[in-house]
């Protein structure tokens, strides 16, 4: 899978899809994936992708490639 998509109309990292989802800066993310589900938003192709917002805790975080819409899985 490559490692940057294309997330509400712009070209995105791991670690800059992490930051969408949790709102502020984080350690580390893992290669971003498709999380085989839509959005219950808009319908769109939803991304996955598992990052460390600290040093401490480990995120499983979604996002929607279309719309503002994201969660994690501590929500």
């Amino acid at each position: 899978m490559a490692d940057n998509r294309v997330v509400e109309g712009r070209m995105v990292t791991p670690q800059r899809l992490a930051e969408l989802i949790e709102g502020d800066d984080i350690m580390d993310a893992e290669p971003i994936e498709d999380a085989n589900r839509d959005c219950p938003d808009c319908g769109g192709d939803v991304l996955e992708v598992g990052y460390m917002p600290s040093a401490i805790e480990f995120v499983t975080g979604w996002k929607c490639q279309d719309c503002g819409w994201s969660e994690t899985d501590r929500e």
